[in-house]
This record gives C-alpha cells, structure tokens and sequence, in this order.
C-alpha cells in the first residue's frame, strides 16, 4: 500500500488528523487487556461522521486495516492496535446533542465519556440505564460496540436494552441512521441490533440515541454477608418476591474478593474475613413507609437464617464506602502482578456449583496465586482475575474457559470477544452460528478491513 493511503487521508482530513510514528500518542497503542502497545501505521482523529466516512472509503480502496478506538477501557484487545492498521479514535467526536425531556431520550457522539451522558441525563432530571466501573473513561462508542453491561443490568438490561437509535459509517462510507425517538418502529429489519456488539467489525458507531428512566426517588443500599453461592441466590429469589419495585443492583464479592479489599486495599469492611460472600445490593427507597423496603425484605430473610448479617446504608457516604470495597478491584494493580482478567457468565443453576470448580481447579493449578471471583451475579456475569504474569495467560485461560465449557456458559458476558476470546468463541457459539457470523461480515465488509481478527478469527490466507 506504500504511504498513499497516508497522503490522501491527510489530504482529506488535514494534517492535524493524521499522525504516524513518534506523533502517535501512547493512549493509541494499547487498551486495557494487558496485550504489549503496538504502534499503528497511523492514527486518524476525524472530528464528524462525514470525516469518518471520507477515511473509510479511502481505506477501502486502498485494502487497509482500521481499528476504530474509544476509551481503550476494553480488556479483550478489540481496540488493541495491529503493526499494520490505522487506528480511527472518536476521541474528537464530543459531546451530548439533545437531551428530550418529552420523549426520554438522548442523543450523543460517540467519543463521549459514558459519565458525561449520566450527568446529562441526571440534570435533566432522568437515569441513564447503563453503568459500569470504567465510567469515567470509557465512550458512547465502544459502550454500543461491546453491548456493555455492568452494575444495573438487572433492573434495566444490557446497553441494546437502553438503545433507540444508532448512526453508523459502513465499510465503504455509506451512512445509516435510525429514527430514534420512537418507542414503536416496526418497519422492517432492525438493523441497530446487528451493530450493537459488533466491536467495531461490521461498522463504525458514530452516534447513539439512549433511551432514559425515571430517576428513583432514593436509593435504599445495604451490605450483606450470606454463607454461599447458594444463600445468595436465595436471597436473589426472596427479594425479587418481596421488593414491589424490583432490585437496582445485586453485587457479589466471594471470600477471595473480600479478604483483600479489607487488607492489601485498605477499604473499610464492617463484616470480618472469613468464608462466604457479600453481597452489594441496591433498590428503590420510598421516603413514606407505605411500602415494603428493602430494611424489612433483609430483616424477613435474617429471621429465615439466609443472612447471616446485614448494614442498612444511612447516608451516602455509606453507600459510598459500600461502593468503595466493590469497586476496590479497579487499584489492584498497586499491591499485585498486572491482572488476567474474564467476563464470563454461567447459568444460575449452576452458578454454585461452577464456583467451586473454579476455586477447586485454580487452587490446584495455580497455588499461591491471588485471586478473585466477584460479579453481578443476578444476571448470570461473573468476573474472574489472577493476578499473574502475562507467561501463565494461556494456561489460566483454558482452566476458566474449561469451567464455562463443562458449565454451558458463556466465554463472555459483557466485555465483547476482541482478539483474546476469538480463539474460544466456539466454546459458547455453535459452527452453525459462527458461520452465519461470518456471512454477516462477508456482506457488510466483503475485503475486510474492519477490526480484522477482533470476535471471528482472520480469514484462511488473510
């Protein structure tokens, strides 16, 4: 391809869009999966979905790679640059558009942090559904291309459950948008599924339209200590029994998790170590009494002998310390090895079962070792780190993705596929579907250059 590409980007988008070698920023060169930085060929920093249709088309003609980048918070290696390819970064693409107050929704770019939209949304008197640890830096972008999860998926669903609308640049520059405002549009295919957690593969996102919620009037949060897996799901089912309004959040950190958020993290327990699991949970508060809370619904299941003990959070500063020791996770880093990270879910039936196989065959395999289980658990995620040197990766890999195969879990529950889960994806997707997945890719990007080796392996000779 020689430097043509190059010169025809820079003379399409302007030199101030364009770097290459020592001009290519360190944020560009890695994400957070762990993976050695990579320069790019060249970085491209469009600043309108015009730019970004312009630079795909020249790169389709030209057969190069693109790799589009957002927040780089992904732990799969989606947006982990190749030697070879441009990577695209929406980190110029800012802002929130529209807030409809009438209609509930909002407009945003796609470089936008996912905690701009929250507080745009809460100015404006309403809830963003989605949430998750890395609000701070990760994108509208790379939160559709993932279809991200995170700590409220229980109460209002992954982030295709908080979608009305999407503007996404195809392959070959064409623009598609959805009329996002309507809750009713049955004409057709809804193709704004197709691209929400496609990771950048079927096209670039440029623009998403969120569905809002009311904003609850409080938020009730309490921490809680049962005796196992089995008493948390209990406790799961009880709730959702006596709680009219549902829960918010349903946080589990197991022994491992706990023991060092309250000693190497230095974060504040109120309960002391020891076997078992608490549990974060969150739900809807009336300020009347006219309802049962989530005091009472705790207190029936301390009567029951599910919990073994309880703290009601009496300000938002405990809420805030609760949140503290689960979110403790994210400052690892500063007291153990880089972390080797999973997103996987397993059938709530099996749920207490496949953690003890996990914690049987790390154990044995890994002695030593830390480690932690921790998770959403409600809705079926657990998250998996060792921290570990990156030489053990492959052999901690087939000892976690072997608990999902012989659970009939799923290699990923919200942190999309990328470059690391695509050799395991069969685990989870049949030949069948992987072969309609990569018809979808064939028609969308017939030459593919986008994301290439990210969810399906790179074709036999690509």
């Amino acid at each position: 391809m020689g430097d043509d590409v190059i010169a025809a980007l820079t003379a399409a988008l302007g030199a101030d869009s364009v770097r290459t070698g020592a001009a290519i920023a360190a944020r560009n060169q890695a994400d957070s999966s762990g993976l050695a930085p990579v320069l790019p060929r060249a970085v491209i920093l469009p600043r309108s979905t015009d730019q970004v249709a312009v630079a795909l088309r020249l790169c389709l003609a030209a057969g190069q790679p693109v790799v589009p980048q957002g927040g780089m918070t992904g732990l799969a290696g989606g947006a982990h640059p190749g030697p070879a390819e441009i990577a695209l970064s929406l980190e110029r693409m800012v802002g929130v558009e529209e807030v409809d107050a009438v209609g509930g929704t909002l407009t945003a770019l796609a470089g936008t942090p996912l905690e701009t939209v929250q507080t745009a949304a809460e100015a404006a008197g309403f809830l963003l559904g989605v949430d998750l640890g890395a609000r701070g830096s990760c994108t509208v972008g790379g939160v559709v291309a993932t279809n991200a999860g995170g700590n409220q998926v229980l109460r209002y669903g992954m982030t295709r459950a908080n979608l009305r609308g999407l503007e996404v640049v195809l392959a070959d520059g064409r623009v598609i948008r959805t009329p996002g405002k309507m809750l009713k549009n049955n004409t057709g295919y809804d193709w704004t599924q197709l691209f929400i957690g496609s990771e950048g593969t079927l096209g670039i996102v440029t623009r998403a339209t969120f569905l809002l919620h009311p904003r609850p009037a409080q938020r009730d949060s309490a921490l809680v200590r049962v005796a196992d897996t089995a008493a948390a799901l209990d406790l799961l089912r009880d709730l959702g029994a006596r709680l009219p309004a549902g829960l918010l959040v349903y946080e589990a950190m197991w022994q491992e998790f706990y023991e060092i958020a309250i000693g190497p993290m230095g974060r504040s327990g109120p309960f002391p170590p020891g076997p078992g699991l608490c549990l974060l949970i969150e739900a809807p508060g009336y300020g009347d009494g006219a309802e049962v809370g989530l005091t009472e619904a705790l207190a029936a299941n301390l009567d029951r002998g599910v919990i073994s003990d309880a703290v009601i959070a009496r300000s938002e500063a405990d809420r805030l310390g609760f949140w503290a020791l689960r979110e403790s996770v994210y400052e690892h880093n500063r007291h153990f090895p880089p972390t080797i990270g999973f997103d996987i879910s397993i059938p709530l039936d099996a749920m207490a079962a496949a953690v003890d196989q996990l914690r049987a065959r790390i154990t044995a395999r890994f002695p030593g070792q830390p480690w932690v289980v921790f998770g959403h658990l409600a809705d079926c995620n657990l998250h998996v780190n060792l921290m570990a040197t990156p030489d053990h990766r492959k052999a901690i890999e087939d000892t976690v993705y072997g608990v999902v195969a012989d659970f009939a879990g799923s290699v990923s529950a919200e942190h999309g596929i990328g470059r690391l889960k695509a050799p395991y994806l069969a685990l989870t997707r049949s030949p069948a579907e992987i072969q309609l997945m990569a018809g979808i890719k064939a028609l969308l990007d017939p030459r593919g250059i986008l994301s290439p080796g990210r969810v399906l392996p790179p074709p036999a000779g690509g």
